[in-house]
């Protein structure tokens, strides 16, 4: 169970704050379930989860240490062009990926759309719209996550990467 305070990461919506742990009648039951009352940090709104949900992913967001220790990593994680001719099957692939929830995951995911982008670039060709959304979702995700482990802004994180491993070309490949 997660306390008021702690900073999760719940489903694909990313980090929240967790405000308060109540029983918020939506029923009028006095047995109602409990419920965490979640502040998402990068998007507006009230997110009432259940406690004993297990339908969406929580997690307690990962520790300072630990976001300086993926960041080190990131140089020498490896990652693989996912190529189909099927927009459906790029998708899929890239949705499970995000939904194991892992930083590493995420790294390789964006890493492998980085590769892509580069490769289209040469032959003076567009990344397509799947990979854009895919790519932005899994920083999003990704980026949320190291700033709130951090305590910095999440618009602070890309140079914050770069500075810690030495440049942008350590992230990218």
């Amino acid at each position: 169970m997660f306390n008021v305070g702690d900073l999760i990461v719940y489903g694909t919506t990313g980090v929240c704050r967790v405000e308060e742990i109540t029983r918020p009648n939506f029923n009028e039951f006095e047995d109602d379930p409990l419920y965490y009352v979640l502040q998402p940090l990068y998007q507006t709104g009230t997110i009432y989860a259940p406690v004993d949900n297990e339908k969406v992913f929580m997690r307690k967001v990962i520790s300072p240490e630990e976001a300086n220790r993926l960041i080190d990593q990131i140089p020498d994680i490896q990652s693989d062009v996912f190529r189909t001719t099927s927009i459906q099957q790029l998708s899929k692939h890239y949705q499970a990926v995000i939904d194991t929830h892992e930083c590493v995951d995420l790294i390789k995911l964006t890493k492998s759309i980085h590769k892509k982008k580069e490769a289209v670039d040469k032959r003076n060709g567009r990344l397509g719209q799947i990979d854009k959304r895919y790519m932005k979702r899994a920083e999003d995700l990704l980026f949320g996550e190291i700033a709130a482990a951090l305590n910095i802004d999440r618009d602070e994180v890309g140079d914050y990467i770069k500075n810690r491993i030495g440049g942008e070309e350590a992230v990218k490949h």
